[in-house]
């Protein structure tokens, strides 16, 4: 099928998201958001609220920033801030890159911008189980690639990549965009240090670091997140960048997730992820489901023969799940798990299994 006869709603479409797969009343596993927003970011909104008749103050970006500066160790320089991750990724273009390399699969937004922007791209495609070789990476990437893009936890393979992974594909002349998105939920098995791989507070002239707070504080209708870089990138990018990029709410909830109080929710919800991934492992072991590589991070990859039609079959169920068929690497076999609570879970594995017999039956 080529690109221009994929149908607007086909899972095949590079811009599909997890979100067309939930509504009312179909219980979540398609997207990534941790639950509703915790009391202290919704009582800083209600608060920022009271500011809706005024323009977005430099006041409430420069409490943002500083948060930001304090939590990674920056300056503010070399901090920009986000309406979500994703407008980090449409500002990519203005880097002037003339051969992107994306490390895949992987989120599905960076090629959608370079594209877009006319920017000649090679799919640096990763074999199972997708996770970069430090000794190998290198080769496989252009040498005249100038612009390189990889998530880290990547979305959706769930795998965290080392952080000599990512120094390896590091070179004179080129820049490294990393995606940490999910970032803030991974840790560390043996320490239990959080964000073990992060290159956040890494000061360097040729890597990016964009971040989100939308997924892990219950903010995706918000829109919330920054960039990382350089002093001289931070520039580049915010050259003919609009006015007011982010809401009085969106800088007031963004301050809060960042500071004291939303780092200390984070380390109790990256706990939580890792115990719900664990007894969710379980479970889809004792179900007979095939998990295709380990996770780090708050969703799970998994194979399942006939994939679009036991999605379909799922949602008809009240399921809600992602199907993986539009990422580069992937197909309609992979199906995508967000991280849930026991029993959420144990009622979505009797619905997937009935799901799978339901189509075994129809084939």
């Amino acid at each position: 099928m080529t690109a221009g006869s994929i149908p607007q709603d086909s899972v095949y479409r590079l811009s599909r998201h997890g979100d067309v797969d939930v509504e009312p009343g179909v219980v979540d596993f398609a997207v990534n958001v941790r639950g509703e927003a915790p009391e202290f970011v919704r009582a800083a909104i209600v608060d920022a609220c009271a500011h809706l008749a005024s323009y977005p103050s430099a006041a409430f970006a420069d409490t943002a920033i500083a948060a930001i500066c304090a939590l990674h160790q920056r300056d503010p320089s070399e901090v920009m801030l986000l309406a979500g991750a994703a407008d980090g990724f449409e500002m990519l273009p203005r880097l002037g890159s003339r051969h992107a390399a994306l490390v895949q699969p992987s989120f599905t937004e960076p090629e959608i911008a370079l594209r877009a922007a006319g920017i000649p791209i090679t799919q640096v495609e990763l074999p199972p189980p997708w996770r970069i070789d430090p000794d190998d990476i290198a080769d496989r990437i252009p040498d005249d690639a100038d612009l390189v893009v990889v998530g880290n936890p990547t979305n959706p393979t769930s795998v965290l990549h080392s952080r000599a992974a990512l120094d390896a594909m590091r070179r004179p002349g080129r820049i490294l965009v990393v995606d940490e998105a999910f970032a803030d939920l991974t840790v560390d098995a043996v320490t239990g240090e959080r964000e073990p791989e992060s290159l956040a507070s890494m000061r360097a002239d040729d890597v990016v670091v964009i971040r989100s707070v939308t997924k892990t504080f219950g903010l995706a209708g918000l829109r919330a997140g920054y960039l990382l870089a350089s002093p001289e990138i931070v520039e580049r990018l915010s050259l003919g960048r609009r006015p007011w990029p982010l809401s009085t709410p969106a800088l007031a909830a963004l301050a809060e997730c960042v500071g004291p109080a939303g780092q200390r929710f984070c380390d109790d919800a990256a706990r939580a992820v890792a115990a719900e991934r664990e007894l969710m492992l379980e479970r889809l072991a004792l179900a007979g489901i095939r998990v295709c590589t380990p996770p780090t991070a708050p969703f799970i990859l998994i194979e399942m023969p006939n994939g679009i039609a036991v999605k379909n079959a799922l949602r008809a169920a009240g399921f809600g799940v992602r199907s993986c068929a539009n990422f580069v690497g992937l197909d309609g076999d992979h199906l995508r798990l967000a991280v849930r609570d026991n029993a959420t879970v144990t009622a979505m594995i009797d619905a997937l299994a009935r799901a799978r017999k339901d189509v075994d039956d129809d084939a």
